[in-house]
């Protein structure tokens, strides 16, 4: 069965057998591989700052290891707030929504993030 996270579809949790949903696009598909690449990298980063610590390296090197991943956290989700933003705003647009209301709800999002 297909799963739904933050506008991405996780293609490795469709069933046999089912077809894949004729909405996700081949961009969706790069994005998605795109994200989680970025997820696992930054999974091992938050390993090797747990590991500097027990280690009790230099704070200033841990420090510099934490901004890095904030950055990289930081970009994940710009990138998925992106997708979500341009999935409402096209679906609206489809359905003949107010293009005013898809934006003020994309924008509510996004100070969420900010």
């Amino acid at each position: 069965m297909k799963t739904k996270h933050a506008g991405l579809v996780h293609s490795n949790q469709i069933e046999a057998g089912e077809k894949e949903s004729e909405n996700m696009t081949t961009r969706q598909h790069l994005l998605q591989g795109d994200v989680l690449q970025r997820l696992k990298k930054i999974e091992g980063q938050v390993r090797g700052v747990s590991r500097m610590i027990e280690d009790c390296r230099n704070c200033g090197e841990v420090v510099t290891q934490l901004a890095a991943i904030k950055a990289a956290v930081n970009r994940v989700g710009l990138t998925v707030l992106a997708c979500h933003m341009a999935e409402k705003i096209e679906k609206d647009l489809q359905e003949g929504k107010d293009i005013k209301e898809s934006l003020g709800e994309c924008l509510v999002i996004f100070k969420k993030f900010s």
